[in-house]
């Protein structure tokens, strides 16, 4: 069972709270990069998250047409085929979409599981992410309980940012503020809109001083601590322990404490798209440096065809991410944790 169904997905997302580790949430843009999250993965024997942006799904969507929902549906086509030959179970979800693609991207997405639902078949994607941090909190829930019904009629996990993450993703930015700590309030509205599972599940993107993107430790100010503070906030007006399935983002750059601190605290999936980027590129660009007159036909000559044949760099661009996505199981304690 490579491509998790509902069930087995609402046991992965149940182990890991239970067991305070988290699925790496693994940005892939390719086939090449779907297949270096996987092998990373089975190499960490942990079970994961595959996920594809609104601008990952356009780049897959082809540079003639740029179709988000065409790139989407067949990378997660070509993963259900290929994912069988990996012995871990992962998941496949849609990140960061706002307000003006939704009827681009997640709301056409969410109508094809609900059909291959009721046909019954399971849906093509687990979850899907509504990133709703651009508008106001009151009209940010009002899409969300929206989003929220549809995705429980297709068996979707739905996740929402109810509070600005800070820098840039695919087009979405916040300033780097004060603006970025999720208040108990906000966590309490959160509840009364969308309930506390009754309605549907959800995930909650919460804010603690996150920042996507590049930085270094030090330069951002990250409060893992403040989601205890959201939990005993709404464990105490609604009566439920451990509310908030909660999701880390901006976790480049992260200390091994903050990490430890969000687990703790309840986070059971956590992105990682900058880092593995690089670790993607880094041994590319190795390679084309330590064979510069083979990739390139230097002076007229004709270069080294095994230099740069895509397969030749292709498989240590591989490599590079696996080992990261490798790294990533083991600082968030998923390592040797798959389903059995």
């Amino acid at each position: 069972m490579p491509i998790a169904t509902p069930e087995v997905y609402n046991e992965m997302l149940d182990r890991a709270k239970a067991g305070k580790f988290a699925y790496p949430a693994i940005n892939v843009t390719s086939s090449q990069t779907l297949h270096a999250a996987l092998r990373g993965f089975a190499e960490a024997e942990s079970d994961g998250i595959i996920q594809i942006s609104t601008g990952g799904a356009e780049f897959l969507g082809g540079q003639y047409n740029k179709d988000m929902v065409t790139g989407a549906v067949a990378l997660a086509e070509f993963a259900h085929v290929v994912a069988a030959k990996y012995p871990v179970t992962v998941a496949l979800h849609t990140d960061h979409c706002p307000k003006d693609k939704l009827d681009g991207y997640v709301r056409p997405l969410l109508d094809i599981s609900e059909a291959r639902v009721k046909a019954g078949e399971n849906p093509l994607f687990q979850s899907h992410m509504w990133d709703g941090s651009a508008e106001t909190l009151s009209d940010n829930l009002t899409i969300a309980e929206e989003l929220l019904a549809k995705a429980k009629a297709a068996k979707i996990v739905l996740e929402v940012e109810i509070t600005p993450t800070g820098g840039e993703e695919d087009g979405v930015s916040h300033e780097i503020n004060d603006n970025l700590y999720t208040t108990v309030d906000d966590a309490i509205r959160t509840a009364e809109a969308l309930g506390l599972g009754e309605k549907g599940r959800y995930l909650l993107a919460a804010s603690f001083g996150n920042v996507h993107g590049v930085y270094k430790p030090g330069n951002v100010v990250l409060r893992p601590d403040l989601l205890k503070e959201l939990s005993d906030g709404v464990a105490a007006k609604f009566g439920k322990a451990s509310p908030f399935d909660f999701v880390f983002h901006g976790g480049s750059g992260s200390t091994a404490e903050e990490i430890a601190t969000a687990l703790e605290n309840g986070v059971v999936k956590m992105n990682l798209d900058t880092d593995t980027q690089y670790a993607f590129t880094r041994p590319v660009v190795d390679h084309v440096f330590r064979n510069y007159d083979g990739v390139l036909k230097v002076d007229g000559e004709v270069g080294n065809k095994k230099t740069y044949d895509p397969r030749t760099w292709g498989k240590l661009a591989e490599g590079g991410m696996a080992a990261r996505v490798t790294e990533a199981c083991a600082n968030l304690r998923s390592t040797g944790t798959r389903l059995k």
